[in-house]
């Protein structure tokens, strides 16, 4: 077996690691759910890659994502359900569908009007997968309204962005940020009071939603909140790295050090970064 270019080579490594006499005996016992994980994963490490614009390792990375699909559809395949070419021929499908105005006719020749374009196929392709979903006799949760676009299934914080969004679109939003401002500062409040009751589940949706609220200001000045949470967490690392490194050098470790002193030393790395001590 030789590594090739050509996608036919890694679909058959796929099939001979799956099968049950000769495969790897990981792999033949994996299903769907054991390696969603990995396949979110995967499509994070992509992101990872992207961020820090290392080329190589986003190569390496979309390699790894494909080979997650390889292997659903695998799956799929040994259940008789689907194999990898009817992935293929989907999606094609799809795109040539959704691009009239490059594959066919149309009068969209604006990024905003190719936008309206792609939301009315959208629209229709989401009925159309319901009628066959109820031929099927499948329960449409979450499926129905308006909302009814936005998979369940994003990540929380994509989901709200996406539910905000459309909500958006029919007129439900604050026409400026200052609005949500308030709106945040409500859900401090609130948050206050649940943390005061003690109650798990009160504090559990009072804080889901603060971070609503948060996220959709976010929105609103063009700030992704994903982007700028994970900024904020690589901001965190590298200052904590320098609490770190700095009680080590001083005979300190983290354990015996006290919370003044880290306290101290994070007000150092702030300074290191910016000359005006800012956030």
């Amino acid at each position: 077996m030789e590594p090739s270019r050509d996608i036919a080579r890694l679909i058959e490594i796929m099939a001979r690691l799956r099968n049950p006499e000769t495969g790897c005996p990981w792999d033949i016992e994996q299903d769907f759910a054991s390696i969603k994980p990995y396949t979110i994963e995967e499509a994070y490490e992509v992101a990872d890659a992207i961020e820090r614009n290392d080329m190589g390792d986003l190569c390496e990375e979309l390699g790894d994502l494909l080979l997650q699909v390889v292997f659903h559809a695998r799956m799929a395949e040994e259940a008789g359900q689907f194999s990898f070419g009817d992935v293929v021929e989907a999606v094609t499908r799809k795109m040539i569908r959704r691009h009239p105005h490059v594959f066919a006719r149309s009068d969209a020749d604006t990024p905003d009007k190719v936008k309206v374009q792609w939301d009315e196929i959208k629209k229709q392709e989401k009925a159309e997968r319901a009628e066959r979903r109820a031929r099927l006799g499948g329960e449409e949760t979450f499926k129905a309204g308006h909302l009814g676009s936005v998979p369940r299934a994003f990540p929380a914080l994509m989901e709200a962005l996406k539910l905000q969004e459309q909500a958006a679109k029919v007129g439900f939003d604050w026409a400026d940020p200052e609005p949500i401002l308030d709106k945040i500062e409500e859900e401090i409040a609130e948050f206050r009071v649940a943390l005061a009751s003690g109650n798990k589940a009160r504090i559990s949706d009072e804080l889901g939603d603060l971070i609503f609220a948060v996220a959709n200001v976010g929105r609103h000045v063009k700030a992704d909140p994903e982007d700028a949470l994970r900024g904020t967490n690589t901001k965190f690392r590298r200052r904590f790295s320098y609490i770190e490194k700095t009680l080590s050098d001083n005979g300190i470790s983290l354990s015996d050090a006290t919370l003044d002193e880290m306290e101290t030393l994070w007000q150092a790395a702030k300074i290191a970064e910016r000359p005006d001590g800012g956030a």
